[in-house]
């Protein structure tokens, strides 16, 4: 997108939230509260369960989460034409379906908790995890409102030749629960989609070069895919939770459409991308939230 059409409207928050304390939720790794982004280290589940005990009646306007798909099990892929293993790290072996069933359920109720009772959560997954997390999202009284398919143009060829190709992932948005008044901004929607009412399926490309320039990640989403989601269940200031934040794409959508955002990572590498990412954009693109 460029520069000139990336001028927004900020708003002041609705509900103010000490950002000195949250702090203490990880180590920080970017702590800006005029630009209203916030990098930390942590294990997501420990710093939710801090995040909750310093605001229990909900903090978050939304939430994208991106969790471990759960398939690096000595599988093979295609990667820029060269067969290699399907080996993301630690954090993305299965270990077994019950447990990581369980690790699913865990995670998600800490996210409802810190959402405000007006809330929404994004999930994106393979099929190697998603009717997991649906299930879960339905054991804990979320109400799913969509299940967006992203297809994929131009997807990593089978090598097998014994399954169809994967082009696609899922990406479930729910509400908080039954009771949620959920925002949903439809005319900047259908606006988007040509005056036509948009479908839940959606055509992107992969992450493009650029987005990759301070390192890459296994799971890295395009950040056209998180404006989209931010554009149509947020408001401007905004706060917005990544638990699984990774090179830090939906910090850098909130940057650029004037969303706060709290992202939590345990890899201390794809964190400094994420800084770096982050601070590209805050440097390119001078703002600050008015005070609240």
């Amino acid at each position: 997108m460029p520069v000139a059409a990336r001028k927004r409207k900020l708003a002041a928050p609705e509900q103010s939230f000490d950002a000195g304390v949250l702090a203490t939720v990880g180590k920080p790794a970017l702590h800006d509260e005029c630009a209203g982004m916030f990098l930390y280290e942590a294990d997501c589940l420990a710093a939710l369960d801090r995040i909750i005990d310093l605001h229990p009646s909900g903090i978050f306007d939304a939430i994208f989460a991106d969790p471990p798909y759960f398939l690096s099990n000595g599988g093979i892929t295609c990667q820029n034409g060269r067969m290699v293993k399907v080996d993301k790290g630690g954090w993305d072996k299965s270990r077994g379906a019950e447990v990581n069933h369980e690790f699913n359920l865990e995670w998600l109720r800490r996210c409802q908790r810190a959402l405000k009772p007006n809330g929404t959560i994004w999930i994106s997954g393979t099929q190697h995890v998603i009717f997991s997390v649906g299930f879960a999202l339905q054991q804990r009284g979320f109400k799913i409102l969509n299940a967006i398919t992203w297809e994929k143009p131009n997807p990593p060829p089978n090598l097998s030749c014994r399954y169809f190709t994967h082009s696609t992932e899922t990406v479930l948005w729910a509400a908080r629960d039954a009771k949620s008044r959920h925002t949903f901004h439809y005319a900047p929607m259908r606006a988007a989609n040509g005056g036509r009412q948009m479908k839940s399926v959606w055509r992107m490309l992969a992450p493009a070069k650029a987005e990759k320039r301070h390192g890459k990640h296994p799971t890295q989403k395009p950040l056209a895919l998180l404006e989209r989601c931010l554009l149509a269940s947020t408001n401007p200031g905004d706060l917005v939770l990544d638990p699984f934040s990774g090179s830090g794409t939906t910090a850098v959508a909130c940057a650029r459409l004037g969303r706060r955002c709290v992202g939590i990572e345990m890899d201390a590498v794809f964190l400094e991308a994420a800084r770096k990412r982050v601070m590209d954009e805050i440097d390119e693109i001078d703002f600050r939230f008015p005070p609240a």
